[in-house]
């Protein structure tokens, strides 16, 4: 039957998996679990050859799932869940994950019109998990773990539908003059998957909007790009060992440049300078001609009167940390100049023999 309707089938499949999510059928048990994990198996599979197909089905089921779901959402943390939330809960987790397998196992970016509805419409949905706020809850911590997953396995493959919704949220807060805009978009930067090109290109379209910007729009964007940066060179370490060794001219472009800019909007206020720290470091880690410059200027070495303010911007920060219990990233990116000044000197000491 598979092979001669295989949409049929497919949606059958599909209203099979709902059938035994938990807000159906209650607690499960070990019978019910196999039964799920193997119509998930069985799900990923088709997704290669119907994704469309899979993804709008799971899509809706986590629609109707969530529409239930929110209204039991308690603000009291210690309040166990009832029988009733949790088969909510439980289901929206099973769901989020179904869809992270799905999702990482396309190919490529899709130009098919379907394909990029059915992503934007779970974009959508997923958006809504990365906004739950209350840290304190478990049950909303680890969903909006689940959906962040779901986030950078949608981004690998579907970068562009994800790129597009931040690119629009910055243009919409550019020109709004809202008191307390959602900045939920903008944070979708911490969750993404960036190889060096689409670094390049979350900067150059940051870079483009941040004048245009509130100072409280300048903070989120600031921390969601100093995340995206480290999460790149935890994904994609070789990459930044290339640019160590063979800097990449357009992403020392455009780390000069949000450097400069950052050193501009916040020079007169103290507090969100010092907020500022964490992203500039990267961005001078990401210049290496630059920080080697600054670096080697420290031993009597002449140091360009355009990256004068940078080897301020370094003493400043050195300084600070003896005066501020500065948080902890902060001292680890100081840690990456120090392993950078080891690492440079090894080399023209392996170079010397």
């Amino acid at each position: 039957m598979g092979t001669q309707k295989p949409g049929e089938w497919a949606n059958s499949l599909i209203a099979r998996f709902e059938e035994q999510l938990p807000y159906k059928t209650g607690a499960q048990n070990l019978h019910s679990r196999i039964n799920e994990e193997q119509c998930k198996a069985c799900l990923v599979q088709i997704s290669r050859h119907r994704f469309s197909l899979v993804i709008a089905g799971l899509t809706k089921i986590l629609q109707r799932v969530n529409e239930l779901y929110q209204p039991t959402i308690s603000s009291c943390v210690n309040r166990p869940q009832t029988e009733l939330e949790k088969g909510y809960h439980d289901s929206l987790v099973i769901v989020l994950d179904t869809l992270e397998i799905c999702l990482s196992s396309q190919p490529k970016d899709t130009t098919k019109y379907d394909e990029a509805m059915n992503v934007k419409i779970l974009l959508r949905e997923v958006c809504q998990f990365i906004d739950m706020r209350n840290e304190s809850n478990i049950s909303n911590t680890l969903l909006r773990q689940l959906a962040s997953k779901v986030l950078f396995a949608l981004s690998l493959n579907f970068f562009n539908a994800v790129f597009n919704r931040i690119s629009a949220r910055l243009q919409e807060l550019a020109s709004s003059s809202e008191e307390n805009p959602d900045y939920t978009d903008i944070e979708l930067i911490q969750y993404i998957n960036v190889d060096i090109l689409r670094l390049i290109r979350l900067l150059t379209e940051s870079i483009q909007k941040f004048k245009l910007l509130r100072k409280s729009a300048h903070i989120v964007l600031v921390s969601s790009l100093e995340k995206a940066i480290w999460n790149w060179m935890d994904t994609y370490p070789q990459e930044f060992a290339e640019v160590q060794c063979r800097p990449n001219e357009e992403l020392s472009k455009c780390c000069d440049t949000l450097f400069d800019l950052l050193q501009d909007c916040f020079s007169d206020n103290k507090k969100s300078r010092v907020a500022m720290w964490p992203l500039q470091i990267m961005l001078l880690l990401l210049n290496p001609k630059v920080l080697e410059e600054i670096v080697n200027a420290d031993s009597g070495a002449p140091c360009s009167p355009r990256h004068t303010k940078k080897k301020h911007f370094i003493d400043s920060v050195k300084r600070g940390l003896s005066k501020l219990n500065c948080c902890i990233k902060i001292m680890i990116v100081i840690l990456f100049l120090d392993i950078y000044v080891l690492v440079n000197t090894l080399q023209d000491n392996l170079t010397s023999w």
